[in-house]
């Protein structure tokens, strides 16, 4: 069993590599991915884990990608429901899990 710390650790990892794809991308699609993944959440859902990325997404990269490289406790609990599943590949989401 993975302590709170460690997933922590490893959610942060995930967020790292997320961060670091979108930058390389100066069209930003991962945004955009994620963007229309919680509204298709919101669909769905209206949790207010939800409603919030979709207010956070509103914000320029710059802020976003400091929310998701948080390492507060309010960061962690946001990574806990991000929309940017989908942006890693599964192996390279394999290779991080690997590592934690």
């Amino acid at each position: 069993m993975r302590t709170h710390q460690e997933i922590n650790e490893r959610s942060r990892a995930l967020a790292a590599a997320v961060v670091q794809r979108i930058d390389m991308d100066a069209d930003r699609a991962g945004l955009e991915h994620a963007r229309t993944v919680c509204r298709r959440w919101l669909e769905s859902h209206s949790e207010g884990c939800v409603r919030e990325w979709c207010s956070i997404l509103q914000n320029p990269w710059a802020k976003i990608r400091s929310i998701l490289l948080d390492q507060s406790e309010e960061g962690n609990r946001l990574r806990q429901n991000s929309p940017f599943c989908g942006i890693l590949t599964p192996r390279e989401r394999w290779e991080i899990y690997r590592r934690f």
